[in-house]
């Protein structure tokens, strides 16, 4: 029996690599699975194509990078490399984005939240953010560290261990319930 997924532009994740000193290569290959627009910095250019990656674009204002052919150039203007990946991004119709990062900046994300479906990959972590009422099926034991200073927090399925690091204490889901919009937390991958 065979399959067939036709997987349609912009349907995928776009995958954002601003650094990759601490990824997995493994974890980097499941996120190129499904052919991504690819979206890289100078510094990680070289990296990206010598793993054999096909580049679409270049955040930089000048970069003489001829790596590949048909690499777009996306100028940052007056942003932050990541705001311009995610300006652009929204402003093209992507619902959602990868990012790895060697530096976590969620300043940088802020003003994205609700624009766009944003998960960010930050040594062996995996940082998003969540409304209130969230929950999420997690064997027991596992690890969820808060990000953002919670307000008002109840948690369902959690363990307090250290500041605001919390275990799950069984198998099945775990809730959160806070006053503000939205809070960033991390997962261990």
């Amino acid at each position: 029996m065979s399959s067939h997924h036709i997987v349609r532009e912009k349907q995928e994740p776009a995958l954002l690599i601003l650094g990759l000193e601490s990824f997995s290569d493994e974890l980097l290959g499941q996120l190129l699975e499904w052919s991504p627009t690819v979206i890289v910095t100078p510094a990680t250019a070289e990296k990206v194509h010598a793993f054999g990656i096909k580049i679409d674009w270049v955040i930089s204002d000048q970069a003489n990078l001829q790596l590949q052919s048909n690499i777009k150039l996306m100028p940052t203007g007056n942003d932050t490399v990541a705001e311009a990946a995610i300006k652009y991004l929204i402003t093209h119709d992507y619902s959602a984005v990868n990012i790895i990062t060697d530096d976590l900046q969620l300043k940088d994300y802020l003003y994205f939240i609700d624009k766009i479906n944003m998960v960010i990959y930050y040594q062996n972590q995996k940082v998003y953010a969540v409304n209130s009422g969230f929950s999420k099926w997690k064997p027991a034991g596992e690890t969820i560290q808060l990000i953002s200073e919670p307000q008002q927090l109840h948690t369902g399925g959690l363990q307090p261990i250290d500041g605001n690091q919390f275990k799950t204490t069984h198998d099945g889901f775990f809730t959160l319930q806070f006053e503000q919009p939205y809070l960033f937390i991390a997962e261990e991958l």
